[in-house]
């Protein structure tokens, strides 16, 4: 099933036709329109007129998050502020916010991808979608809120927050279609099972969750508890927001990229090199449609792969692999580097260990140490304290044998690490790096 046939199914070579085509007019237009990028190109030595394959993107500079805190909040825009008729703004903790701005054409192009990803993860014009991601100037709710209405369904926009008023009206509406963050699904879990509650009274059907990294240990963590298919959506404020790309309910074997509307690369984070397909390092896009702000070679931070192989849905676009984490998020520990995402792997296959964890990571007489806080079992936490000391030295191990770092863990009683309504913080590096 597709909501735009001829598009999801291009050909590749058709496809490859269409993204060249398009992106030598974005570069024409970023380099007359955009100071910034005109300094940059010429900088590097590059014309839009060099680009004569898809090849020779490689040849022009990235654009970081940084360039664009330091245009804040319009200097990369490239269309007139009359004709900008949406402005969001990223929900970053540090600095200024990265702000984006979308014309008319680009809202509706957003609200066209949002519906093929809801199509993708297996929705139709008949579902009853609970929108809980936020509203406001993260992009979010109102890109899945777009999607939805395109797409035909009935949209119930929610927003965050308010967990008990938000499972009275999947019960009560009979919601088919569940979308926020992958934390937040298993904080709704939780609170349903003390209000008595089972979520498999609910007509939930298919949840698509995004904007932060989840491990397929906690994508079956929340099929068990919620009781629906849970399938991946990958977007960014910068991009565009959600629905760049989303894995099919038929695979679950990547996410497919929107190729006519983005071009992705892979490169090596450390020395900015183009990657082979298949290979692991950080996903680069450039945007060949948007008329707001286009970004060219915009480094996203996260680490993925990229694959081309014919996926059993049909869909032609390539598809990225699940996120492992972000360049800068990745934590080195005594030269051993590590992402959340990899432990939480290994707490979620332990029995008795809730999903709820915080890693502490602290340098001590030059040294780096890692605390893992995790909560456990109802049950398990009123047992004996052998039982308990068991379990510690059992999690210590498993992180050793899998990721081959050491770390103490603290177990810690049910629901007192903070629960999120929105990106669930995971990580707290207090070393002086």
């Amino acid at each position: 099933m597709f909501f735009n046939e001829e598009f999801e199914t291009l050909p590749r070579q058709a496809l490859a036709a269409l993204q060249l085509k398009r992106l030598q007019v974005v570069l024409e237009r970023v380099y007359a329109n955009v100071p910034f990028y005109k300094s940059s190109f010429d900088k590097a030595g590059v014309k839009p007129g060099d680009v004569k394959g898809l090849e020779d993107l490689q040849r022009f500079p990235f654009t970081t998050k940084q360039d664009m805190r330091d245009s804040y909040p319009y200097g990369l825009f490239a269309t007139p502020m009359e004709e900008i008729v949406r402005i969001h703004a990223s929900s970053g903790t540090t600095g200024k916010p990265t702000v984006v701005g979308y014309t008319s054409k680009d809202i509706d192009v957003w609200a066209e991808l949002m519906a093929r990803s809801f199509v993708s993860a297996g929705a139709h014009k008949g579902d009853i979608i609970h929108n809980a991601y936020g509203y406001g100037l993260f992009t979010g709710g109102l890109g899945a809120h777009y999607g939805a209405e395109r797409l035909g369904a009935s949209v119930i926009p929610m927003s965050g927050g308010n967990t008990k008023k938000q499972i009275m009206i999947m019960q009560d509406f009979g919601s088919t279609v569940l979308t926020c963050t992958p934390s937040y699904s298993l904080f709704m879990a939780e609170a349903a099972h003390e209000e008595g509650i089972d979520f498999r009274s609910l007509k939930l059907r298919v949840g698509i969750f995004g904007a932060e990294p989840w491990s397929e240990a906690m994508r079956a963590e929340i099929e068990d508890k919620l009781n629906l298919s849970a399938i991946d959506i990958y977007g960014l404020s910068e991009i565009m927001g959600p629905g760049v790309a989303i894995e099919c309910i038929q695979g679950k074997k990547g996410l497919h990229i929107w190729e006519d509307h983005f071009i992705a690369e892979i490169i090596d984070p450390e020395t900015g090199q183009r990657l082979e397909e298949g290979e692991r390092g950080e996903l680069v896009i450039t945007t060949i449609t948007k008329q707001g702000i286009p970004l060219i070679r915009y480094r996203t931070r996260d680490i993925t792969s990229i694959t081309t192989e014919p996926c059993i849905c049909g869909r032609s676009h390539a598809r990225i692999m699940r996120m492992s984490g972000r360049s800068d998020d990745m934590l080195i520990i005594r030269g051993v580097n590590v992402f959340p995402s990899q432990i939480e792997s290994v707490l979620v296959g332990i029995e008795g260990v809730e999903p709820h964890y915080l890693l502490i990571v602290e340098r001590k007489d030059n040294l780096d140490t890692l605390e893992i806080q995790v909560e456990v079992d109802e049950r398990l936490f009123s047992d004996e304290i052998k039982v308990l000391q068991k379990l510690s030295r059992r999690i210590e191990k498993e992180i050793k044998d899998m990721l081959g770092i050491t770390c103490t863990a603290k177990l810690v009683e049910p629901k007192s690490i903070q629960r999120s309504e929105g990106k669930a913080k995971r990580v707290f590096d207090n070393r002086k790096l």
